[in-house]
């Protein structure tokens, strides 16, 4: 096979997984109603979800040292340092995809958008996946509980979804926003055992006086936190359209 065969054919595999991911991104973008209209913008915001992030950072004052504190505080701020340069820095002006709903897009007129919002120029790749999935897999490398992992990683599959569902990134955009999110989260989190010296265990030895119903109320807190918002997000969403 000869060199310019084999280009022409890593172009035309690069225009089918382009095609593919266009089709995909129309037919979940085209699942709308009036109700998710609302919920989606509010959940894709980033202020919305302070509360949360003010939860985490209670649980782990609650089950770190100073030290492991402070350097996990560190590290999560280079996760999102991390996420947000590589992908809005360092790729999306060198990739130039425009975004579905940016007027200059063919497919623009089939996008559904809420309330006007078409977002920047670039989708690729997507920034709030690098961010949520990022944080959410570094808060399960460092506090280990099944609970808030699954729920972390839920909140940042929602996230990803809104961003479909706003027409502002295709699939392929999220899926590697995720990835990049996904190796700041394990750069960082190996960045922390470093600093931190440690071996098999990162969370600080519970007193065995303790009563379990505590830990299990410090590691849930968040649960609680999230969904309460959510329940918020779902019941301002119904009062747009009563």
């Amino acid at each position: 096979m000869t060199p310019l065969l084999a280009l022409l054919q890593e172009a035309s595999l690069l225009q089918q997984l382009v095609q593919i991911d266009t089709d995909l991104f129309l037919t979940l973008n085209a699942l709308h109603t009036a109700y998710l209209d609302p919920f989606m913008k509010l959940y894709s915001g980033k202020l919305i979800w302070v509360p949360l992030y003010v939860s985490l950072v209670y649980v782990m004052w609650r089950n770190l040292t100073w030290r492991q504190l402070l350097c996990g505080l560190v590290c999560v701020a280079l996760v999102i340092l991390f996420a947000d340069q590589v992908s809005a820095t360092l790729i999306r002006p060198y990739v130039a995809r425009l975004r579905p709903a940016n007027l200059d897009n063919p497919i623009a007129p089939l996008v559904h958008i809420v309330d006007g919002y078409r977002g920047g120029r670039y989708s690729f790749p997507s920034c709030h996946a690098a961010n949520t999935v990022g944080l959410a897999l570094y808060v399960a490398l460092l506090l280990r509980h099944r609970a808030l992992t699954l729920f972390m990683l839920g909140w940042a599959l929602v996230t990803c979804y809104s961003r479909i569902y706003l027409g502002v990134h295709y699939p392929g955009d999220l899926l590697v926003g995720a990835l990049i999110g996904s190796l700041g989260a394990l750069l960082m989190y190996a960045l922390y055992r470093c600093v931190t010296h440690l071996t098999t265990t990162h969370i600080t030895t519970q007193q065995s006086t303790q009563q379990p119903t505590q830990q299990l109320r410090q590691a849930h807190l968040p649960i609680t936190v999230g969904l309460l918002t959510i329940f918020c997000i779902a019941l301002y969403s119904l009062g747009t359209i009563i």
